[in-house]
Parts: structure tokens; sequence; C-alpha cells
């Protein structure tokens, strides 16, 4: 394809070497306008490039992918958002979904596959890997534009990928040590979330924290 067709692409992403490896595996195909690692200077900079299409991390400091969303679409509509993100949670998806992005893959997805999901969204198609799809379909399927069915809750908002993880086996009656088995991490590492989940949700114990999970259909 020639230049002057090739989307222009804007990266947000925390991570270097993320960004490198999005960068290689798309730069070929895409006019790559910038990147930004902190949602002040994503902000700014994708206002003042209007891209096509801001390939957009969900979880970063400051208010993450969502404040970055926000930010830009209250003065511009014509930059689409295809959030890529290594976390596969429905409330993610959903909760970038309301906030006004155009898509969400996860970043296991591959180079082509990518490069494919930017065009459509430049073209102003929407994309979802098939899994993540059933998610918005269920959100927003039995609800109104004014009020979907499915309700963001901010307390799992403020969790990170990981945590949620955690919060979800613990839901199902995992030990710490068959925690740190199905998630190859170490049962102190386990031991760190579950300790980081309790304070940001204001609970006591492991029991008030299933307790938590179960009403919330999280197992």
């Amino acid at each position: 394809m020639t230049d002057s067709v090739k989307p222009r692409v804007f990266l947000v992403d925390d991570h270097e070497l993320i960004r490198s490896g999005i960068r290689a595996e798309i730069a070929g195909s895409v006019d790559i306008v910038g990147e930004a690692d902190e949602v002040e200077a994503a902000i700014e900079m994708i206002q003042e490039r209007t891209p096509d299409v801001v390939l957009l991390d969900v979880h970063m400091p400051d208010g993450g992918g969502q404040a970055v969303l926000r930010a830009v679409l209250e003065h511009d509509t014509t930059t689409r958002f295809l959030a890529l993100s290594v976390s596969d949670a429905s409330t993610d998806v959903i909760s970038v979904i309301r906030a006004g992005a155009r898509g969400y893959v996860t970043k296991n997805i591959s180079g082509p596959d990518l490069v494919d999901a930017i065009y459509r969204i430049a073209a102003g198609d929407v994309v979802f890997s098939p899994r993540l799809a059933g998610f918005v379909l269920d959100a927003f399927s039995t609800g109104t534009d004014d009020q979907p069915a499915v309700t963001v809750d901010p307390d799992l908002d403020q969790l990170t990928a990981r945590e949620r993880q955690v919060l979800r086996l613990i839901a199902r009656g995992y030990s710490y040590k068959d925690i740190a088995k199905e998630l190859t991490i170490s049962t102190k590492t386990v031991e760190s979330h579950v300790s980081s989940v309790l304070r940001k949700l204001q609970l006591s114990s492991r029991y008030q924290l299933s307790h938590w999970a179960s009403e919330r259909h999280l197992n």
C-alpha cells in the first residue's frame, strides 16, 4: 500500500518494551505518528497530531486508558481508539468501550491481525477478539442506549488485571498455593496481591473477600 492510504497511528503504553514490539510488528503497514507512556502526555500529543487510530493500553497510572479516551473524545470525535491490553476481564472490556473505544484486543494478538484490526478501526468498523465480543453483546443486548444492562463496578475498576485474576481464583476456593501454581507466580506474590486487594476494597479477611467476589458472581 502507498503511504497516502496508511492509517496514521499513535501508540499509548507505559512499557517501552511493549511499544517497541508493537512498532516492530506494524511499522511497515501503518504510519506511526507518535507515542506516549503516560496519560497527560498522550492526551496532549493525540490532540496535537490527530491520528486516525490510537492503540491504547488500558491499565496505566493516573486514570489509565479511560482518562485518555474521555479527554480526547470530549474535543475530537474523528480519532478512533483500539484498546490493546493484557487483560481480558469483562469489566475492563465493557468500561473502556463505554468510555468510547471502537475495539478491544488482547496483547497476544498476532502482528498481521493487529494491522488488520487497525485498518478496520480506521475504516469505521468495530473490532473485538472473539471471546471479548461476547462480553460486549451481553452488556448491551438487554439494556437501552441510556441504561445498558451491565453496570461497571468502580470497586473492580481500581484493581489491576492480576489482582482480578487472584480475586476470581479466591472466589472459586483456590488456596494461595493453588493460585500461585495456576498463575505461575510465588505464594508470596499471591499474598501480596491479596493484601493489596483487601486494602483497596477496604476488607479485612480472605473470608470477606471471597464473599464479596461471590456476591458479584466473579467465580
